[in-house]
């Protein structure tokens, strides 16, 4: 699959087309996201989950694996507005999802709407504001993750090939990334959003 550029401007020079074939995960190949430049990682156990008062130290910022809510982020191409409580959207990344993260004080109007736009109604993918990050953007699947500055980094598509529901790489092939109801995770009114505690203040360990 190639994705060919936008028109170019006068003494503008046409971007190759990016090769996402490259990236897609195989039996041989089971981490495309070693060919990506910047990604970072860490390898977690997946399974542990915490109540929904517990709250985890979490080593990345956002989060990308360990300790979480027993109920998951509704992840199935949904934007959300307002910044979620990470150990929610951290189970998403345990069934499979790429979590785009975006600080609000640094992107909005074209480039919020470029990455709303790979998001929206797209299987296994979530967007939402994450506040005081490092970067104006991150991508984060489990164990993985991507600062960016631009949000039309050829990167954001190679990384979403290599990870989305890459069975190879996240604990649990085939979950549900759709809204789990039942009083345990609602899109509409989601737990809100609060800073990483410190290891030291009475949070759950990572992992």
């Amino acid at each position: 699959m190639l994705l060919a550029g936008c028109g170019v401007l006068p003494g503008q020079t046409a971007a190759a087309p990016v090769d996402l074939a490259a990236f897609a995960p195989t039996a041989e190949n089971k981490d495309p996201s070693v060919l990506i430049d910047g990604v970072e990682g860490m390898v977690f156990d997946g399974g542990q989950h915490v109540g929904p008062d517990q709250r985890v130290a979490y080593t990345f910022t956002p989060p990308i694996g360990g300790a979480h809510d027993q109920a998951w982020a509704a992840c199935n191409g949904v934007v959300y507005p307002q910044p979620l409580r990470s150990e929610n959207l951290v189970h998403s990344l345990e069934h499979g999802a790429v979590w785009i993260a975006y600080d609000p004080e640094r992107v909005g109007g074209a480039d919020l709407d470029a990455l709303a736009a790979r998001v929206e109604g797209q299987p296994y993918m979530v967007l939402s504001p994450y506040p005081d990050m490092d970067s104006p953007i991150s991508l984060q699947s489990w164990g993985h993750q991507l600062a960016l500055d631009d949000a039309d980094d050829p990167r954001i598509d190679q990384f979403v090939a290599a990870l989305r529901q890459n069975r190879y790489t996240h604990p649990e092939p085939g979950a549900s990334c759709d809204e789990i109801g039942r009083g345990y995770f609602d899109r509409a009114s989601p737990p809100p959003f609060a800073p990483v505690p410190d290891a030291g203040a009475g949070a759950v360990p990572e992992s």
